[in-house]
């Protein structure tokens, strides 16, 4: 069996601009934010890109790479609406397809399984069909003649995804509470990069969560990144929930132009151990100022 393990730059040099990629995760939990990072090194733009939205969105959005969003929504979750894509969407920089999340989801499995469509029952009633037109509806050839939507498949040309461990071949591990439709994404592309949290032996895989928890599966993995920390500022439970108090100032800086420009030059300007460094740099700042905070109302 083949090593696929690259770094996440080699692995984003293996996408084109113009290409449709999926992010996995869910809003601000789990994402591949050290392949978003690498993405946002390159000179990639035009994209397409499919994910249940949070910071990647962001990040793209702000970087002017996305030429079409499709998404139920664009979340950080503890903060409803992730500020770059609010102002994308205000500013109309970038298309949107919007899609009641089971519809998403049926719409990655329909990919997965090379089907061009799914029927499903979610989004009627809704105006989901009013603001995306071109979504159409089947009636069931049976006795019952019922309607439903018949939700395109969401066909991908890569996937990006972060999971606590995998194996050289490409086997990935969740351990947290929620695999995210993590699977689906890398059956739904025609290439998968997978990230994750340490890369151990195959054998190891099974020692901790079951063979339950054995999310990702080879033939489905193009490459594996060693990524620790790699889905920060988003969590990754049970490793690190999500840092909030670096989150905040994300979405501070979001705010103001000059403030975003000092944003990106201090956390985003190097390469990715530049990019952690600054945020250990960033905390221990932080906790110098409450150290002093509480000096001064014990005094």
């Amino acid at each position: 069996m083949s090593d696929k393990t690259m770094s996440a730059d080699e692995a984003v040099g293996r996408l084109a601009s113009g290409m449709t990629i999926g992010i996995g995760g869910w809003g601000s939990r789990r994402k591949p934010m050290a392949l978003v990072r690498a993405l946002l090194r390159s000179e990639l733009t035009d994209l397409t890109v499919v994910a249940y939205g949070g910071p990647d969105v962001g990040l793209l959005a702000a970087a002017g790479r996305i030429r079409r969003l499709i998404a139920p929504f664009a979340t950080l979750d503890s903060i409803p609406l992730e500020p770059h894509f609010r102002a994308a969407r205000q500013r109309g920089t970038l298309e949107l397809t919007e899609l009641d999340e089971a519809m998403f989801m049926w719409g990655l499995t329909a990919a997965g399984q090379r089907l061009p469509f799914m029927p499903v029952r979610a989004g009627l009633g809704s105006d989901v069909l009013r603001v995306n037109p071109r979504l159409r509806t089947v009636t069931s050839p049976y006795e019952d003649g019922e309607e439903l939507v018949a939700v395109p498949a969401l066909r991908l040309d890569a996937a990006l995804v972060h999971l606590h461990r995998a194996d050289a071949q490409g086997n990935g591990q969740y351990l947290g509470p929620d695999p995210y439709f993590d699977d689906l994404y890398c059956e739904a592309a025609d290439a998968a990069y997978l990230s994750c949290e340490q890369i151990v032996d195959g054998a190891e895989l099974t020692s901790a969560g079951g063979p339950q928890s054995l999310l990702v599966k080879r033939p489905f993995v193009t490459g594996v990144v060693a990524a620790p920390n790699g889905a920060h500022f988003t969590s990754c439970d049970p490793d690190y929930g999500r840092d909030e108090a670096f989150q905040r100032a994300y979405a501070s800086a979001a705010a103001d132009p000059e403030e975003w420009a000092a944003f990106v030059k201090r956390f985003l300007s190097g390469d990715e151990r530049d990019y952690q460094a600054a945020v250990a740099a960033f905390h221990e700042r932080e906790k110098s100022t409450e150290e002093k905070d509480a000096k001064g109302v014990g005094a």
